[in-house]
Formats: C-alpha cells, sequence, structure tokens
C-alpha cells in the first residue's frame, strides 16, 4: 500500500521534535450499502475510501493527524507538521519494521466486490417479498444490504508492521405493521466476517418472516406492567445490555480517567458466581474479529470476569501507558480519519448450566425479554434503559401473552449481581458501537439469563 522505506521515513519525522512513539495507519477500503423500501431500491453506493492517520505520544500526551494523500513529500510534512505539538529533545530511535505473520487468518471464500450488485438486490427483494406477504397489516419493508472490504498496514517505532484484510458483510430486514391502536416494528439479520458465502448459509427469506412476525405479533399485544419483577432476558441480542451496561465500563478509555465503575474494582466480586465473560477478536469470522486490532497487535481473548470477580479490562497504548497495564488487543476506530483507543470486539457472557425451560418454570410471575432495542446508557455510573422489542409475559412459570412498551431500567452492577440463573443455550448478534473512536462492527452474545429482579417501565400496574 505504501512502501516500507517510506513508511520508516515518516516515522522518523513523526519523532522529531520529541516524541517518544510514533504510528502509521494505511486504509484502503471499497464499500457497498444498497437500502430497498417496499421492493425499490431507494438508495445505492459503491465507493472507495483511501486515507493515512499520524499518531505520535509522548509520555501520556498524544497528537493524531490524517490525511488523504499518500505521496513522501506530503506524509512527512503532515507528520512534522503534527509533531510541533511536541516539545522536547528528539530521541534516538532505532526500529527495523519487520512484517509479522497473522496469528489468526479469518479465510474468505468469496469476496463481496466480485459479486454483481443485481445479485445482491435480488437477495434483498427475496427477504422483501416474504415480510410483506406476511399479513395486510405490514405496511412498510425496510431491507438493507452492506458489505466492504479493509485492507490496512500498520505500522510503528517499536518496529511493528503488519498488513491485515477485513471482510463484512449485513443483511437487516425492518417490517411495520399498523392496526388501529398504532405501529409496531419487528427486525432481523444478520451480518458476519465472510464474504458473500454467508448467504449460502443463512436464510434471507426466513429474515424476512421472522421481522414481520414480531411486529405482528406486537401489534396485537396489550401494555406491558411496571413494577420491579424477574426478568429473564434471551440469548443472542440480549447481550446488548451486558455490551452497553457493562462492557463500555470496562474500556480504557473510561477506566483510565476513573470515569468508570469498574475503575477501582480490578480483582474483586461484581457480580453472581454463575457470571463468567470475555472479550475475544480472534472468533473466525465473527462480526467484530479481525486478525490485528488497530495498533497492529495481535487480537486475543480477554477473560474480564470469571466467577463473578472483575479479572480484566480492555486496553490500548495509551491507556496502557496511563494505567500502567499491558496491551490487550483492543484498540479499534472506525478509519483513518479517527484515533484508536480501547474498544470492544465480541463480548460475550458464557454459558450456565440451566436449560431455558428451568429458568421459565422457576418464575411466578415476570417478564420474558425475547428481543431487545434502542437504549441509553451512562457508562460513568452504569445506568441503563433499554425497549424491549418482544416482551411475553412468564406466569405461574409459563411463558402467556406478548405485552408491548416495557421497558427495563437498572444499572450494570445491579445487573451483574442479581444474575440467579444462566442457560445453555448461548447465542451471538452483531451490532453497531458508538465511541470516541468512530462506529465499529462489535459482535455481542449470550445464553438466556434469569435476572431475580428488574425495575420494569410499562402502562400497567403488575
Amino acid at each position: 500500500m505504501i512502501e516500507k522505506n517510506i513508511i520508516h521515513d515518516v516515522l522518523i519525522a513523526a519523532v522529531s521534535t520529541g516524541g517518544d512513539f510514533a504510528e502509521i495507519f494505511v486504509e484502503d477500503r471499497f464499500n457497498t450499502a444498497i437500502e430497498m423500501t417496499m421492493g425499490k431500491v431507494e438508495k445505492s453506493l459503491s465507493g472507495r475510501d483511501f486515507g493515512v492517520g499520524i499518531r505520535i505520544f509522548k509520555g501520556t500526551n498524544s497528537v493524531y493527524t490524517y490525511t488523504s494523500h499518500s505521496d513522501k513529500e506530503h506524509l512527512i510534512k503532515v507528520a512534522k507538521k503534527a509533531a510541533e505539538a511536541i516539545k522536547g529533545m528528539p530521541l534516538d530511535l532505532n526500529f527495523d519494521l519487520q512484517l509479522a505473520s497473522p496469528e489468526i487468518i479469518h479465510p474468505i471464500a468469496i469476496r463481496p466486490r466480485n459479486v454483481e450488485k443485481s445479485i445482491k438486490v435480488e437477495l434483498m427483494r427475496r427477504g422483501y417479498e416474504q415480510a410483506a406477504k406476511a399479513s395486510q397489516s405490514i405496511k412498510q419493508v425496510v431491507v438493507n444490504y452492506m458489505d466492504y472490504e479493509q485492507k490496512v498496514l500498520i505500522a510503528n517505532t517499536e518496529g511493528s508492521f503488519v498488513k491485515d484484510m477485513r471482510t463484512r458483510t449485513r443483511y437487516m430486514i425492518n417490517a411495520v405493521a399498523e392496526n388501529e391502536k398504532g405501529l409496531q416494528t419487528g427486525r432481523a439479520g444478520k451480518g458476519s466476517g465472510k464474504g458473500f458465502e454467508l448467504y449460502d448459509q443463512i436464510d434471507v427469506e426466513a429474515l424476512g418472516r421472522e421481522a414481520s412476525r414480531v411486529a405482528l405479533t406486537m401489534m396485537d399485544a396489550k401494555a406491558a406492567p411496571s413494577g420491579k419483577f424477574p426478568v429473564i432476558i434471551d440469548n443472542r441480542f440480549g447481550g446488548v445490555i451486558f455490551h452497553e451496561a457493562c462492557g463500555h465500563g470496562l474500556e480504557a478509555t473510561s477506566v483510565a480517567k476513573g470515569e468508570s465503575v469498574f475503575s477501582d474494582k480490578m480483582g474483586q466480586r461484581i457480580a453472581s458466581e454463575i457470571v463468567n465473560a470475555v472479550d475475544d477478536g480472534t472468533v473466525l469470522n465473527e462480526w467484530g474479529s479481525a486478525s490485528f486490532d488497530d495498533e497492529g497487535t495481535p487480537t486475543k481473548r480477554n477473560v474480564l470476569i470469571e466467577n463473578g470477580v472483575l479479572k480484566g479490562f480492555m486496553i490500548d497504548k495509551l491507556n496502557a501507558r496511563r494505567m500502567n497495564m499491558d496491551i490487550t488487543g483492543s484498540s479499534r476506530r472506525q478509519s483513518y480519519k479517527f484515533a484508536p483507543t480501547s474498544r470492544m470486539t465480541n463480548t460475550y457472557i458464557l454459558n450456565g448450566t440451566h436449560t431455558f425451560d428451568e429458568m421459565v418454570t422457576s418464575v411466578p410471575f415476570g417478564l420474558y425479554a425475547k428481543n431487545l432495542g434502542g437504549g441509553s446508557v451512562n457508562t460513568s455510573t452504569g445506568e441503563f434503559n433499554f425497549a424491549v422489542q418482544e416482551g411475553y409475559l412468564i406466569e405461574n412459570g409459563k411463558i402467556t401473552r406478548p405485552v408491548k412498551g416495557a421497558t427495563l431500567i437498572g444499572t450494570g452492577l445491579e445487573i451483574l449481581e442479581k444474575i440467579e440463573m444462566i442457560s445453555n443455550n448461548f447465542g451471538s448478534d452483531e451490532g453497531m458501537c458508538g465511541s470516541v473512536s468512530g462506529s465499529i462492527p462489535a459482535g455481542l452474545g449470550q445464553p438466556a439469563l434469569k435476572v431475580s429482579e428488574i425495575t420494569v417501565g410499562g402502562r400497567e400496574e403488575a
């Protein structure tokens, strides 16, 4: 992408005013995004993004700049301009850039860029038709398709020199049902770090039917009760609560500044003893996986919570200096336009020993949160609220009628402590996660779990 000798000279220029570390991030990315509304393609965008980011450290201070030009003279000029923010004596940094081989390679069978757009549109149409014909009450169906191939080169004054190719594709369907009581939505989809071979492995027509099923079920649901009672949070996207309410608080971005409720709790029990959680960027072809993170460190499986005890944080290079701890291969960024920082990759609560049926029969009255929607979280306190997109009452140990309008309210620490049963039906899902280094693909997942008590906001008294 850029010759090694040019990268070396740019790094030397970046530390010419006293910086003690410099890094270059080169990105070449091909994107496709298509949106179909009611069977008609409304948007279709394809393009290429190329750019170079340069970062400089001096102690725990950093400077970041970027450019879309790659000629040597320009890159050296940009590096020296950024270095003007660093004041000090130049250090004698000797480094030899050696290309590192990835420990984990995520195989791609069919590169999405080589697939005709008409084939992608036909996939979308198949999902749309199944969603739309589910009922006359389905008033709108929107299908979104995306794929990208991101080639990166990362090098630094520690001698790191790596190349990685990240390929991702995602297919999402949103259906809207309407009756005299109002509108209800349902969604279904799948994303992966695979190539176009993903669509030989998933059923897009089933995704269309599932999106409409959720919308139609909730259309006829009665209002959810409010109060404090047990809640069973289903697997797969149910993991978004741990991701948001706990995962962000375990990123060094907030921990190093003392802005996380977990900052001073390393080695302490923060959850029920049955809770085990990891962040794992090595899962083969998973949504949040890569061979290297965005600082050129090999990704790894990081244990966050073990038997309820806080065992680790997710740490990038800059915050490793601030915390005096080792990096964990957890540094990520949206593109060359963002400086990297500690972020989640694929964040999971691991399987427990109970069955789903055992959990349900243990609840005399409660809520089954089958699908979660949007929410908000205060990472400094862990306080959260999440909308339940698809929910059901549990009465006398049985799942009964659907309910709508439920909201789960609490804190990350509270919910971790009150997890009293974890099933053995682990499932994963995908999302886009926003933070200071931009929007990135993040995998999440869990088995179904039972929380002994959560505050549920609804429209009726329990």
